[in-house]
């Protein structure tokens, strides 16, 4: 089901529309018949403000007739097209930073009505490697930004900080089934990123489909022991059901994700984050005057398209 936030904003749209609908077909033939009543005795025409006092709209039909169309477009852009969201964690560093505002594009993963998330109209899945949006499986009404790394059917294994990806078998083609490879990863700098005290490195990581930028920190062992544990399958190693997903995030040591509480159901998919429309810098400084939800700055080259 759809967050609060939603919920208010379709009520609203439908509560307004209803209001303006009635007043329009049963209230306002009744002033317009008063008004005609009105100029018929006094044998001329009456002014807008004679008009206003004889039969006036009520103020909520005159709101909701102001605002339904406002709100209706932004319910249906919100809905259906794009939502804005905001980047609250460092999860996904280094391609996304807390600050960042994106763009999700709702319809890139089916066309769903805005409260129950049911399917409307068939437009696409993800694929690997996109930057997605969903609603956590563990809490409904919170959304979650993470990479989606496996697809239904996939063979994912992540050891000593290591991605193997077998993608699943297409047993209608006349072809041997895919085998487990690693993704390849290339080194690209290290003490760009912090966590804590630690240096973290940058590597690209080479995915079946496209590259993308992680962040690894060598000194922080892998909590294998808080894996989800998935039934016929190694601690380390998950097999995507039909109709989920696996998704991490590109910080890799810094990121509660699929290896963690298991799969994404495909109900649960929002949309693909496309595109980061502004970058506000915060202040880290603890001795600082300002306060840290302040913006001090605007990043303006990180602006533009995900990969």
């Amino acid at each position: 089901m759809a967050g609060y936030f939603a919920i208010f904003l379709v009520a609203l749209t439908v509560g307004s529309g209803l209001i303006w609908l009635f007043d329009a077909l049963v209230l306002a033939p009744k002033r317009k018949m008063k008004l005609a009543q009105a100029e018929a005795a006094a044998g001329t025409a009456l002014s807008e403000e004679v008009k206003q006092q004889i039969a006036p709209q009520s103020y909520i039909a005159e709101t909701a007739q102001s605002i339904f169309p406002l709100i209706a477009v932004i319910t249906i852009f919100r809905s259906f097209l794009y939502e804005p969201f905001q980047i609250p964690s460092g999860s996904m560093m280094p391609t996304l930073l807390v600050g960042d505002f994106i763009l999700v594009e709702k319809y890139s993963y089916d066309v769903k009505d805005p409260i129950w998330r049911t399917t409307l109209i068939q437009t696409g899945k993800p694929e690997h490697g996109d930057v997605a949006v969903f609603k956590y499986p563990e809490q409904p009404n919170v959304d979650y930004i993470k990479r989606i790394i496996g697809l239904p059917g996939d063979r994912i294994v992540y050891k000593n900080k290591q991605l193997y990806i077998q993608k699943a078998c297409d047993k209608n083609l006349n072809q041997p089934c895919p085998v487990l490879e690693p993704m390849h990863q290339e080194l690209q700098s290290e003490g760009e990123f912090f966590l804590g005290p630690y240096p973290l490195k940058r590597f690209t990581e080479q995915g079946p489909t496209k590259q993308y930028d992680i962040l690894q920190n060598a000194m922080l062992p892998e909590p294998i022991h808080n894996y989800y544990r998935q039934p016929g399958t190694e601690t380390t190693e998950f097999v995507v059901p039909a109709g989920h997903y696996f998704a991490m995030g590109d910080n890799r040591d810094n990121s509660r994700d699929s290896r963690f509480w298991g799969f994404v159901p495909e109900q649960n998919l929002v949309g693909k984050a496309v595109f980061k429309w502004m970058s506000f810098e915060f202040n880290d400084d603890p001795n600082s005057a300002i306060p840290g939800w302040v913006p001090v700055g605007i990043r303006f080259e990180r602006l533009g398209r995900i990969e």
